[in-house]
């Protein structure tokens, strides 16, 4: 029985992309079985009994929600959401069965997500939420974290008024958000100040009317890894042509990093380079990756001022605004902001994913520009990867 209110009371409380990679996938690569494994990155974080028994509550009620009319209306409102894909939502749910959460000895929290992936892969966001929530709730004086986390975002306001901070961004914050109540406090607030121009949690978007945003994630790039007859160093080729066969360039933000930037921009040829709005950094340094993507649209010879560069890997205010200003008037720049916003109080943020790591039994990965973002649990499959893309990379083809 659950001790906390629902956390989840709509499956619209989660991030845009999952819909739009849950579509590809809904059309296109229905046969494929996925795993998803949990990891706290923080170290010494104890999930009590009481913390796990009330996380596995939660998932209980998430498995009971569906879709209702109005939302399945609102989603079939976004433009390149198709109707077939929203018929589909009408019928799915989340699968209880699919979920296996329990705690060990230790303290750590054991969840994974293992089934048909275009229906486990929706899991990921929910299931974050949750963790967090219970977490910080159950751990913590939860009202003395909200004065605080209010108290930091009045500053943040106050300098977004006069002036400090001249860039727009979307608000991220889903995945990391110290709760539900507390995100939607902040996508408020955010709104009133004429800076924010969306957020990526598609329950928000629709109660305040603004934009919902987003395009893919790094699992997408990775689900192909798993598909015969794609090789392993061209999985960002294949990924990017089924994205625009889905979408034609209607929701064309492509994300470098999965196998690192240098090996997407083999494939990020003129033709895909012309056809996509623009590109998103999510790890390695922002400054030398804009300029990479600046000097490579040049290369090809399109001018980077009609392209967008979106800033997206664990940003604040001020790191923003360096950035802003560093490539302003260069390309077009937009950030997307999560934890700074979501679950800055007096205590550290967890650091907990949920990432994909096979399908159809075959171990997956993303090498990231950032040593030690990689998480696999098969380390001869991350071997191989790695000297497969070393090797094109050499060679060149």
């Amino acid at each position: 029985m659950m001790k906390l209110s629902p956390i989840i009371v709509s499956l619209l409380d989660t991030d845009l992309y999952k819909f739009n990679m849950n579509m590809v996938m809904f059309h296109k690569h229905t046969n494929l079985n996925g795993k998803y494994l949990f990891k706290c990155r923080n170290k010494d974080v104890i999930f009590t009994e009481e913390m796990v028994e009330e996380i596995n509550a939660q998932i209980d009620h998430l498995c009971t929600l569906k879709f209702s009319e109005d939302e399945l209306d609102y989603l079939n409102s976004i433009s390149f959401i198709k109707s077939d894909y929203v018929e589909f939502l009408r019928l799915w749910h989340p699968i209880r069965r699919y979920v296996n959460c329990y705690g060990k000895d230790n303290g750590e929290l054991f969840i994974e997500v293992s089934g048909p992936l275009f229906s486990v892969m929706q899991f990921e966001i929910y299931l974050l939420e949750i963790v967090n929530e219970v977490y910080f709730r159950m751990k913590y004086d939860y009202l003395e974290l909200v004065d605080k986390a209010k108290e930091r975002l009045s500053v943040k306001v106050k300098a977004i008024n006069e002036g400090k901070y001249n860039f727009k961004f979307a608000e991220f914050g889903c995945r990391r958000r110290l709760s539900r109540e507390w995100q939607d406090y902040v996508i408020k607030e955010m709104l009133n100040t004429n800076t924010c121009v969306g957020t990526s949690n598609v329950y928000f978007a629709r109660k305040y009317g603004c934009k919902p945003i987003g395009t893919y994630a790094h699992e997408y790039v990775q689900m192909y890894q798993g598909i015969p007859g794609v090789t392993l160093a061209y999985t960002n080729k294949v990924a990017m042509e089924e994205w625009f066969d889905e979408f034609q360039g209607d929701n064309g933000t492509a994300l470098t990093d999965t196998l690192g930037t240098d090996l997407f921009l083999m494939d990020f040829d003129k033709l895909q380079a012309m056809c996509y709005t623009g590109v998103r950094h999510d790890s390695g340094d922002p400054i030398a990756w804009g300029e990479k993507i600046i000097s490579h649209y040049e290369s090809l010879g399109i001018d980077p001022k009609t392209k967008s560069l979106l800033f997206s890997d664990a940003l604040d205010f001020d790191r923003a605004q360096e950035i802003y200003d560093h490539f302003n008037g260069r390309a077009k720049i937009s950030f997307g902001i999560g934890t700074f916003l979501s679950n800055d109080t007096s205590v550290e943020p967890l650091n907990i994913v949920i990432k994909l790591q096979y399908v159809n039994g075959h171990p997956v990965a993303k090498l990231s520009d950032t040593i030690g973002k990689a998480m696999c649990q098969d380390e001869s499959y991350l071997t191989y990867l790695k000297s497969a893309v070393d090797y094109r990379l050499k060679e060149g083809i």
